[in-house]
């Protein structure tokens, strides 16, 4: 769960590639595109006056096709390519803009990064690649080890340790990567196309892993990718390019249920709504039934002027214990029997706000309404086995669209969470 405070700020940053950057971005600034650029200057566009902000323990998703900027992007965050104007700062510091010593310390201590091929010392034992970065701060042998091993533990390849590379398979190569990067302990962690050399079953796993540390370890990460679904997976927030521009920002529920454009509803329109929609973004709200506060008598007033049929009991912490259904309410009244501990049924449907719509399918089959918890366990309201049904049709309705005519987004994009 990322922090409400910036931990990366990208401020109308500016790539341009060529041999004359600076003709180029004047031309930009006076409104010329990418394509004109291009033919009357030898140079390309590669991102274009780009502003958002990545939240402290945020995984973020940067997603596009080949050629959209996207690598380029997370590149510039790390200086492994030079921007051309504009400011990259982390912690408040502008990195965009300090020194080759300053550069090589911010490398050292807060960003790591994991690549598409791996990148292992194929000579070097699994353990030794781990503990590179390590001993490129200067830590002392004993130490690096421990931390390295460590690191291997937590993603489940210690017994690996002394083995080479090459008799691991892509997966756990992959995962040797991650190891080696979550060792130094960098707070900003940067994976470009991590995981599109794997096969899908793999991928579908490294997908996993990811999330589960993740909620583990709570780094700042930005994720490379041109898999809408991965994104989606994946994402806290995903950041869709397009020739250099943002395009749209927002979590997997708003890229996926309000596309601006046409361009971003071609790519979801294959999407699994039912893997990316959240529980928490179709609960109804409802007024519940407060132990030790209501009676049986209110609460079967209240559900007769509302029309229903149950309401859920809550504790003082705010947390469901039963299920009144109206029927047998209105007998406990007639019989004048005020415990509703008695009446309520202590069986009941539960899922939580995190939950895909997937998720909570089977739990849907009740045919009972379905009470909606925090991660906190507290009540938030309810989801009816026909909502998810609903939202899902609502949402796959989607009409014509042009994906190569569509223009990007060409004003800067801020975004606050």
């Amino acid at each position: 769960m990322s922090s409400s405070r910036p931990k990366v700020r990208i401020e109308n940053l500016v790539k341009i590639y060529g041999d004359h950057p600076q003709e180029a971005l004047k031309m930009f600034r006076n409104g010329a595109d990418r394509s004109t650029i291009l033919e009357e200057t030898g140079n390309v566009l590669g991102v274009a006056d780009v502003t958002f902000d990545i939240m402290d323990g945020e995984l973020f998703v940067i997603m596009g096709l080949s050629g959209s900027g996207k690598s380029t992007l997370v590149r510039c965050i790390n200086r492994l390519i030079n921007p051309t104007s504009g400011h990259i700062f982390i912690d408040d510091e502008d990195v965009a803009h300090v020194d080759k010593d300053r550069l090589r310390e911010l490398r050292r201590t807060k960003v790591s990064m994991v690549f598409q091929r791996f990148g292992l010392f194929p000579h070097k034992s699994v353990l030794d690649n781990v503990e590179y970065g390590l001993k490129m701060r200067g830590i002392e042998t004993q130490l690096r080890r421990d931390k390295a091993m460590e690191t291997l533990e937590v993603v489940g390849l210690a017994e690996w340790a002394n083995y080479l590379p090459s008799s691991l398979s892509g997966g756990m190569q992959q995962r040797v990567g991650l190891a080696r990067a979550l060792a130094t302990d960098a707070p900003i962690l940067l994976m470009d196309e991590a995981f599109s050399a794997l096969d899908p079953l793999i991928r579908r796993g490294m997908q996993d892993e990811l999330i589960r540390l993740q909620d583990e370890l709570q780094k700042t990460i930005i994720f490379i990718s041109h898999d809408i679904q991965e994104s989606l997976k994946i994402g806290d927030r995903v950041a869709v390019m397009k020739d250099g521009y943002i395009v749209q920002i927002g979590t997997p529920e708003d890229i996926v249920s309000n596309p601006v454009n046409d361009y971003i509803r071609e790519f979801t329109l294959d999407v699994n709504r039912a893997q990316v929609l959240r529980t928490g973004s179709i609960v109804k709200q409802t007024i519940p039934f407060i132990l030790g506060k209501d009676s049986v008598t209110s609460a079967l007033e209240g559900m007769r002027d509302r029309g229903s049929a149950t309401m859920y009991v809550i504790n003082r912490e705010n947390k469901p214990i039963g299920l009144l259904q109206r029927g047998r309410l209105e007998q406990a009244v007639r019989e004048g029997q005020q415990d509703v501990t008695q009446i309520m049924e202590t069986d009941f449907p539960i899922v939580h706000s995190s939950n895909t719509l997937e998720d909570i399918f089977h739990v849907a089959e009740s045919n009972l309404p379905m009470a909606v918890v925090n991660r906190q366990g507290k009540f938030t309201g309810i989801v009816e086995p026909c909502d998810i049904l609903a939202s899902i049709g609502r949402l796959t309705k989607t009409g014509e669209s042009n994906l190569d005519a569509m223009e990007p987004v060409t004003s800067p994009t801020k975004v606050a969470v």
